[in-house]
């Protein structure tokens, strides 16, 4: 691309934003994401003196002084960014900058931004017996219970994303073979397998519907006083799920604060604890590289708790 034509950062920004819709395809979440945290940086650098807004004029004092600014941001509660969240911030600028780079345009080189250590975060996720016990929480004896067992069945049954959940409608599972397929993070489609139990559930709860809205989970509370547009209307919603799963948490008295994606935690972990390979978790919860899957790995091994038992039981002996 020729230099004589005047760039922005501004313009980069949506023509980035495009790029990761249409040849990327990204989820709308990810793109609103990348949105968030480059808009951040666009306000900040115009509100540096003189404005940088040109991306020739983006240089390793601007990310210095950038870079700060994150370190020293507060919201309204006085509360400044976790170190992770900076981390966002400059993941979506090294994204920018390298497709800027790919497509000639003079900017600074990504791999000048380097990423400081994230603080370590613990991974949750529930053990069998507490998930047993969460799994009792619902009421069943009304149309709303059913319909909250078979969520928690079906996400521990299957890993699933809660995105992935609140997509799926009634002809998406195939309830008789146990499996059906699901399109995840980047695109990428995979088989996921329903347990005979979350199979049964989701039956029952079927059984009660008298409605014609194709979603699979659909709410009950408020229809009378804020009635859907149309069928569609009816679906629940990603923050539908996380307070179902938190109202049964609270209920089950379990010290652990569970998400939705804490479930999909106890799925991977259930299945490693009891044998199964790592490449055949990482295809079931869909993840692109193995390493991701390979957190599990640190938190439950039934081999090295054997070892560490044997080990430790030697040492209090001497």
């Amino acid at each position: 691309m020729s230099q004589n034509v005047y760039v922005t950062i501004r313009d980069q920004i949506s023509k980035f934003l495009e790029y990761l819709e249409i040849e990327r395809n990204s989820s709308k979440l990810t793109i609103r994401n990348y949105r968030h945290y480059l808009n951040r940086f666009l306000n900040f650098s115009l509100s540096l003196r003189p404005p940088v807004s040109d991306p020739s004029e983006i240089t390793s004092e601007v990310i210095r002084s950038y870079r700060l600014h994150l370190s020293r941001l507060a919201d309204h509660n006085n509360l400044t960014l976790k170190r992770i969240t900076q981390n966002y911030h400059l993941i979506a600028l090294r994204a920018i900058l390298k497709y800027m780079v790919k497509n000639d345009i003079k900017t600074l080189h990504p791999e000048k931004i380097d990423l400081p250590k994230a603080e370590s975060r613990s991974l949750k996720f529930l053990n069998r017996a507490q998930m047993d016990r969460l799994l009792n929480m619902p009421d069943i004896s009304g149309n709303q219970g059913l319909r909250d067992k078979a969520i928690l069945e079906l996400l521990f049954s299957t890993g699933l994303r809660v995105s992935e959940l609140v997509r799926l409608n009634c002809d998406s599972v195939n309830l008789d073979n146990g499996e059906f397929g699901v399109i995840g993070k980047g695109g990428r489609t995979r088989v996921v397998f329903l347990s005979n139990s979350s199979a049964e559930w989701i039956k029952r709860y079927l059984k009660t519907r008298r409605d014609k809205c194709k979603a699979l989970f659909i709410r009950y509370a408020g229809r009378k006083l804020n009635p859907p547009v149309n069928e569609e209307g009816l679906r629940l919603s990603v923050r539908s799920i996380q307070r179902i799963v938190e109202k049964y948490i609270s209920k089950s008295r379990i010290p652990i604060k569970i998400t939705p994606h804490g479930l999909r935690h106890t799925f991977a972990t259930d299945l490693l604890a009891n044998g199964a390979d790592l490449r055949a978790i990482q295809e079931m919860l869909g993840h692109k590289n193995i390493s991701t899957t390979q957190i599990y790995t640190h938190v439950t091994n039934p081999q090295l708790k054997e070892i560490h038992k044997k080990f430790h039981r030697k040492i209090s002996a001497d």
